[in-house]
């Protein structure tokens, strides 16, 4: 579980960098300029494949943390890391439904 959850942070991390990649790749556009907002294309095509990608590994760990606290069964990791992906959740559900 603590292989799968670090997947999932770096993820949501991808998601949040592919985020600010479309916003920059959108103020590019609107100036005229069509080129991605990172040279490297393999670099930016992996991030955001990363990030989109990021709300069904979210989803997961989301109902899997709470069917684990539900049960009343311990886990070994950081609290942190938990709010973060939990409180990502709504943000990329509205996205992905809602914004585009």
């Amino acid at each position: 579980m603590r292989l799968f959850s670090k997947f999932v942070f770096l993820c949501n991390c991808c998601f949040l960098i592919a985020m600010i990649l479309r916003w920059v790749e959108m103020l590019k556009r609107s100036k005229g300029n069509f080129s991605g907002a990172i040279p490297f294309q393999p670099l930016e095509s992996t991030l955001v494949v990363l990030g989109y990608s990021a709300i069904l590994f979210n989803l997961i760990f989301c109902l899997w943390m709470i069917i684990r606290f539900l049960t009343k069964s311990g886990t070994a990791l950081p609290k942190w890391m938990l709010w973060f992906n939990l409180l990502l959740l709504p943000a990329q559900v509205t996205f992905f439904f809602f914004m585009r």
